[in-house]
C-alpha cells in the first residue's frame, strides 16, 4: 500500500459520504469519495488507498463490483462493505470478492474503524443461540434474487414466482436502502 492512511469512500448518498469524510479526516485519514464504479476506476488510476468503505447498493449498481476492483488493485487493502441489505448471501459474496468486513447500516466511523481493526477474523465469535427465523430466510432469499437480477424488482419477482407488487410491498415493509 502506498499511502496507509488514504481512505476511499464509495457511496452514492452525498450527505452520508460527506459526513463520513469529515469524521475520518478528523481521525487523520486523507479521504477520496467515489459515487460509482466508474469513479472508483478513475481514482484508482492516480491513488493507492489502504482503506475503503463501499456501499452495497450504488444507485442501481452493485457495490460488489467496486469491492472486486478495489481488491484487484491492492489485495492488502482493508475494505468494509456497508449495507441496508444485510444478508448472509451478500456478506459471503463481499468476503469472497475481497472485503475484510461487512456492516449493516446504520454504521458510523467508530464502527467502520473497528471493522478495519478486526480484518483477521475472530474464532471466538459466539454461535447464534437459535436457528434463523423463517422471516430472515425469506428476506435472504428475496435479497439473493434481487442481487442476481441486478436489483430489478420485476425480474426478481419473476424469479421468486410472485407478483411484482407483492415483492414491492415486502420491500417497503423492510425499509431497505
Amino acid at each position: 500500500m502506498t499511502d496507509n492512511r488514504l481512505l476511499m469512500i464509495v457511496e452514492d448518498d452525498d450527505a452520508f459520504a460527506k459526513t463520513l469524510k469529515r469524521s475520518f479526516e478528523r481521525r487523520g485519514y486523507t479521504v477520496l469519495i467515489a459515487d460509482s464504479q466508474e469513479m472508483v476506476a478513475m481514482l484508482l488510476a492516480d491513488h493507492d488507498p489502504g482503506y475503503a468503505v463501499v456501499d452495497l447498493k450504488l444507485g442501481g449498481q452493485s457495490g460488489l463490483v467496486c469491492v472486486q476492483a478495489l481488491h484487484a488493485h491492492d489485495p492488502d487493502m482493508l475494505i468494509v462493505v456497508l449495507t441496508g441489505f444485510a444478508s448472509i448471501a451478500t456478506a459471503v459474496e463481499a468476503i469472497k470478492l475481497g472485503a475484510t468486513n461487512y456492516l449493516a447500516k446504520p454504521s458510523n466511523s467508530d464502527d467502520i474503524e473497528a471493522a478495519f481493526a478486526r480484518s483477521g477474523g475472530d474464532t471466538a465469535t459466539p454461535l447464534a443461540p437459535r436457528p434463523t427465523s423463517i422471516k430472515t430466510l425469506e428476506w435472504e432469499h428475496i435479497h439473493e434474487a434481487l442481487k442476481d437480477s441486478e436489483f430489478n424488482i420485476s425480474e426478481a419477482a419473476r424469479r421468486l414466482g410472485m407478483h411484482r407488487r407483492t415483492l414491492a410491498r415486502k420491500l417497503a415493509k423492510r425499509q431497505v436502502g
